[in-house]
């Protein structure tokens, strides 16, 4: 009723801007108000900082190196090496950039031609007659470091949680302060540090990793105790130990960043002004028309990013008229090898197809377009004849959507490709009850409960009256409402667009607060998917006039509907993976 309330009154204060100057009209609904230049969402660079007790962590290694002094090809190579230890506490500000605070012990050992507080034992002779000392320099280090993640500097954040950048290098640089132990005379240093660090993670929540280091640490020439050498022989610059070692990383919660999202807090928008006009005689027409689109599970379109230049993959061009998951095989020779041995065809490399509007691609013989656009399922067989059929036509074979063991026969998001679903019947699109189709609308409006005072068309409907109406859309859309919306977007002026986003409470995860985590996910993406809609309308010729504020994306306080279904294809699930949209129009 609030919301009914509210829509008839800023309908009515356009209409009574047309009879006086101006009309201030009091809001009672949040919304978000979707930005002029909406906050890319799939923007792998762009990341929302944590608080200060966010992405600590805890590290350990042991490892081995060789002192590098003025003395060191005296002897043996092996008489250099020696163990050292470190602990470490640090944090990451970003997912580039961190610091970190290490404390190290070790040894330092070596040879002398000279007779030092670190020389011990007896005189020794080499091989060449050369007389020497055998040194041993006990320490401990404590130092600070920047840390450098060059895999996500280079790469990109790869998200909360996810099978990217499993394997990750980070650089550090830093500074120390050493105390030599063990030895009469009081004696502490500068240090200088230099690491290269690469980390195996072994979960998607990147928690835990396996570090392999080589390091680096750089002291001034008289760490040995030898500055200006008797010998008459010259002196290194400086002395060095150098070595490799083997650890681990624990990383503390929060350990993830969240990601930019447009108008993620709700905003109460309220004195809406509607702008002077001037008198007419003629009261305008005024209405609603309340569509619904449908979307497969885990898909909101969100992060569709295609994988060759300037060939987008659009949502919505998906939803109308895309064909399986809008992916293919590149090698088809090896496919073709694979299909007549029955071999898998897991392993094979694959890329986006882009999309194109309804009736600029080619119709395919026994291959349906569009999710939910006609009785006829979405997902394709797998079969080797299915597949030879499809090449034969096309010049190459259609491809699933491989992650981690699932096998996707419909597109999803690549952020939400990896969860694991009850049963794999999920992963396909086995039946379909043609709910973005205009013969779809009788179970939509059972289902959904639309507006009284609005008109019900559907998806297909509105597709093809803002894009064009050839192809399959034009088989699922009705020729004499696609008219009525064609003379309104001409003849009317559009006032406002509202959309809300639904998802269902179907969700596999069953780690830690499940059923917080659960709720989160299902949450993005119902406004995500009321988003992809609003941006789809908002960048259309046909709502060109309208200004940016004009395009509302309604904040539901719980946009989540409890389902007690495991499978995700059946009609209650369905019908609650949607998105309704409402046109406010006014025809003078």
């Amino acid at each position: 009723m609030r919301k009914f309330v509210w829509s008839m009154l800023v309908l009515l204060s356009v209409g009574w801007g047309s009879a006086s100057a101006q009309e201030i009209v009091s809001s009672d609904t949040t919304v978000c108000e979707v930005n002029q230049t909406p906050q890319p969402t799939d923007d792998h660079y762009r990341i929302v900082t944590n608080r200060f007790w966010d992405n600590w962590f805890i590290l350990a290694n042991i490892g081995e190196h060789a002192f590098v002094g003025d003395y060191g090809s005296v002897g043996k190579f092996s008489g250099l090496l020696s163990p050292d230890f470190n602990v470490g506490i640090g944090k990451w500000f970003t997912p580039g950039i961190g610091a970190k605070l290490q404390f190290g012990i070790g040894n330092s050992k070596g040879y002398s031609k000279e007779d030092t507080h670190y020389t011990y034992g007896d005189w020794l002779t080499n091989g060449d007659g050369v007389p020497y000392l055998k040194s041993k320099n006990k320490w401990w280090d404590l130092n600070v470091s920047a840390m450098f993640n060059l895999s996500r500097l280079f790469c990109g954040y790869e998200g909360k949680i996810s099978d990217k950048l499993m394997n990750q290098f980070i650089a550090s640089v830093g500074i120390g302060g050493l105390h030599h132990r063990a030895i009469k005379a009081q004696r502490n240093e500068w240090s200088g540090h230099f690491e290269l660090q690469y980390s195996r993670f072994f979960d998607k929540e990147k928690k835990f990793s396996l570090d392999l280091k080589a390091r680096a640490m750089l002291y001034q020439t008289n760490f040995d105790g030898i500055t200006l050498k008797k010998t008459k022989e010259n002196s290194v610059w400086f002395d060095a130990n150098l070595g490799f070692s083997v650890g681990f990383t624990y990383y503390f919660k929060k350990r993830h960043w969240d990601r930019c999202l447009p108008c993620e807090n709700p905003v109460y928008i309220n004195n809406v002004i509607a702008a002077p006009a001037t008198i007419v005689n003629e009261c305008p027409e005024y209405g609603v028309l309340e569509f619904y689109v449908f979307f497969p599970n885990n898909y909101s379109g969100r992060n569709d990013a295609p994988t060759m230049v300037d060939a987008p993959v659009n949502a919505i061009d998906y939803l109308a008229s895309g064909i399986f998951t809008q992916t293919k095989f590149d090698n088809t020779d090896a496919v073709a090898k694979r299909l007549a041995s029955g071999a898998s065809l897991s392993g094979l490399k694959t890329s986006d197809i882009p999309t194109q509007k309804a009736g600029e691609a080619p119709e395919i013989a026994g291959v349906t377009r569009g999710y939910e656009m006609s009785l006829s399922p979405i997902s394709l067989s797998m079969d080797a004849e299915s597949m030879n059929r499809f090449k034969e036509q096309t010049g190459y074979y259609y491809a699933p959507m491989y992650c981690q063991g699932n096998t996707w026969h419909y597109r999803v998001d690549t952020e939400t490709a990896m969860q694991k679903l009850i049963s794999e019947d999920n992963y396909k699109e086995g039946q379909s009850f043609g709910l973005n189709a205009h013969s779809g609308l009788g179970i939509v409006e059972q289902n959904m409960r639309p507006g009284a005072d609005s008109k019900l068309v559907s998806f297909a409907d509105i597709y093809a009256a803002v894009e064009n109406n050839k192809g399959n859309v034009a088989l699922a859309s009705d020729s004499a409402t696609v008219g009525r919306l064609n003379e309104i977007f001409e003849k009317g002026r559009l006032l406002y667009v509202v959309a809300e986003g639904l998802a269902t409470s179907q969700d596999n995860y069953i780690g830690e607060n499940a059923e917080e985590i659960g709720l989160e996910r299902n949450k993005k993406l119902a406004y995500n998917r009321a988003f992809t809609v609003v941006n789809w309308l908002k960048t259309n010729p046909k709502f060109k006039n309208m200004p940016g504020n004009a395009f509302l994306v309604n904040a539901l306080v719980n946009p989540v509907v409890e389902l007690n279904d495991e499978s995700v294809q059946g009609l209650n699930a369905k019908v609650k993976r949607s998105v309704k949209v409402r046109i406010f129009y006014a025809i003078d």
